[in-house]
């Protein structure tokens, strides 16, 4: 039973059976139990010089049901090896200061995020997506998985801006909808760990029909980061593997805004008829 072995044990029935990326990061779980009990899939993966999916799929090939649960059996391994008895000695209040300090922890890694983002901020970059999406005569917004959610976002607020703007779904796009993109066109493509064929797909549809790719991803030489026209990143120089979505929505914010500063004009007449279209229809309670 997999309660009942050592991780060391698990890694040793299954060595033969691991890839060589995953019996890389095998040996380093083994050689640097004290390091990797503390390091997050994606930092583990830097260490060991593979990907942060080899790191999870590691876990996967052992049977348990991610990095996490891995690592957490290798905590427990080594507290047992050192502390016999931690186990029983565990009190409660212990468990009680632990949970105090997770939303600590949460927020902290927040304004980490936050901070380097605007460190890392290309302003250059920020004022040419802007130009695209001003100039352009569709703007097409893929998001797929939980990249979704920020996706909609970007689309219901440019939809208060400007015509012709649409998204794709959870799961896809239709090849029918990015038939009348033409060269004068954009297409905003999010694309975050663990990153989706779709996007890929659609940046290749987009980019026969000569559209203009912009990405938001998490770092420049991501897989859509590598191939887009402009590339606008949230996480650049954080060694995590962390993804917020605070960072995204705050950095699609830091787009609006200059698009509002740069078209303020066009903007306020077609907000002027929502207004309007909005009273009379009775759509809001105030």
């Amino acid at each position: 039973m997999m309660g009942q072995k050592s991780l060391n044990q698990m890694i040793k029935e299954n060595f033969s059976l691991l890839s060589p990326g995953q019996k890389k990061v095998a040996e380093f779980f083994i050689q640097h139990v004290n390091e990797a009990a503390l390091l997050t899939a994606y930092q583990v993966g830097r260490k060991v010089g593979v990907s942060e999916t080899t790191v999870i799929r590691l876990a996967y090939a052992l049977g348990f049901s991610g990095f996490s649960q891995m690592q957490e059996k290798l905590r427990s391994d080594w507290l047992v090896s050192k502390y016999p008895h931690s186990e029983e000695r565990e009190t409660s209040p212990m468990k009680e200061f632990s949970e105090s300090k997770l939303f600590t922890k949460v927020i902290d890694q927040e304004h980490q995020l936050l901070q380097q983002l605007m460190e890392q901020l290309d302003t250059n970059e920020v004022w040419r997506a802007v130009e695209e999406i001003i100039q352009a005569d569709r703007i097409y917004i893929g998001g797929f998985g939980s990249s979704y959610s920020a996706a909609h976002w970007l689309y219901y607020t440019l939809k208060q801006m400007r015509e012709n703007v649409f998204v794709s779904s959870p799961t896809g796009f239709m090849p029918e909808d990015l038939l009348e993109l033409t060269d004068r066109s954009a297409v905003v493509v999010f694309s975050f760990p663990r990153y989706r064929r779709e996007s890929a797909k659609l940046v290749k549809f987009a980019s026969q029909q000569a559209a203009k790719i912009i990405s938001i991803t998490n770092r420049q030489l991501s897989p859509i980061g590598q191939i887009s026209d402009i590339t606008l990143t949230t996480e650049e120089k954080m060694d995590s593997d962390h993804h917020s979505i605070a960072s995204v929505i705050i950095l699609l914010e830091v787009l609006i805004a200059a698009i509002q500063h740069r078209d303020i004009e066009k903007i306020s007449k077609r907000q002027k008829k929502l207004e309007q279209l909005y009273t009379d229809h009775e759509l809001f309670l105030e």
